[in-house]
């Protein structure tokens, strides 16, 4: 009697796995979970791709448009202002005067002179308020006797106008570029030193507890734990620190200088006021303006938007 051979064919035994898992054995071959983790990391990957990929005719809306928009408020409101004759009462230059003024100075060739002499004073200047309001301002926060004895000094100092200093500067160190850079040292530290004291302020107590956990006590804390938690903090007193050096430059030379130290923007607008040059003393007063603004774009908005990004604290890392 033949006898069937229903139910005895031998099964592969990837099959006997179940469902998903074929493969699972074979050298090479990934698993479900690894797929779909790998799907994972290249749909990450597009979307940072997405969120970099701007299209440049939005960045030019957002970027570049509406300071150009201000600006051309401001030229069309100043002739509208020429025009109106209040320059008969006030001697109002027209913008046209002051490009005349300017264009002479680029002709003369002395225009870079004029404005590098001020930006590598101020840059100058504020590398060394840098180097002592950063260790000013640590010693201030984490030390209590310091904090009380000279904390309210340094408040103190903030709010004094910088030009304050200028005579004082001028009687110990007479007219030099070293009461210029004393001037700028007495404006910029304080605000250093007390942006690093409020980001350190800020700084939550469980990170200092879990530095001390691994051995990152007294300056190796102060570098790896303090400085990095406080930076937001510290890059805002950055800021401000620069925007006191530049003005306290800036009275420095209109007050304390002369042609031997060589012509900043300051002494240039002073020998402006004197020639009673009304188109050279808005000439310096918006270059003033322009260095000031162009070093804040290229050197600290970046930073801070670096700083902020990376903490997930702008809308850029949403």
């Amino acid at each position: 009697m033949a006898s069937t051979e229903t139910g005895t064919a031998e099964k592969d035994p990837r099959d006997a796995a179940g469902p998903g898992s074929a493969g699972a054995g074979t050298p090479g071959s990934p698993s479900a979970g690894e797929d779909l983790s790998g799907l994972e990391a290249g749909l990450d990957a597009l979307d940072t791709v997405v969120i970099r990929r701007v299209p440049v005719g939005q960045l030019l809306l957002k970027k570049v448009v509406p300071p150009l928009s201000a600006i051309l408020l401001v030229l069309v409101v100043w002739q509208l202002a020429v025009w109106g004759k209040v320059a008969d009462r006030t001697k109002l230059p027209s913008p046209h005067a002051v490009w005349e003024e300017l264009v002479a100075r680029w002709s003369a060739g002395d225009l870079f002179t004029i404005i590098w002499t001020s930006v590598e004073r101020g840059l100058l200047g504020f590398l060394a308020a840098l180097a002592i309001g950063t260790p000013l301002g640590l010693l201030v926060a984490r030390v209590p006797f310091v904090r009380a004895a000279i904390g309210p000094i340094l408040s103190g100092l903030q709010s004094l106008p910088s030009v304050a200093w200028v005579p004082a500067a001028v009687i110990w160190l007479g007219i030099e570029d070293s009461a210029m850079y004393a001037v700028i040292l007495l404006g910029a530290v304080p605000s250093i030193a007390n942006g690093l004291v409020a980001g350190i302020d800020q700084v939550p107590p469980l990170y200092l507890r879990a530095g001390r956990t691994i051995g990152a006590t007294g300056l190796r804390g102060a570098w790896f734990i303090l400085l990095p938690a406080a930076l937001p903090g510290y890059v805002a007193g950055l800021k401000q620190g620069w925007a006191f050096s530049w003005r306290s430059l800036m009275a420095a030379e209109l007050i304390a200088s002369s042609p031997d130290l060589g012509v900043g923007l300051g002494r240039y607008l002073e020998n402006m006021r004197e020639g009673s040059d009304m188109a050279g003393v808005f000439l310096g007063i918006l270059l003033i303006l322009l260095v000031g603004i162009a070093i804040d774009q290229i050197v600290f908005s970046p930073l801070e938007r670096w700083v902020l990004r990376s903490r997930g604290l702008s809308a850029a890392s949403q």
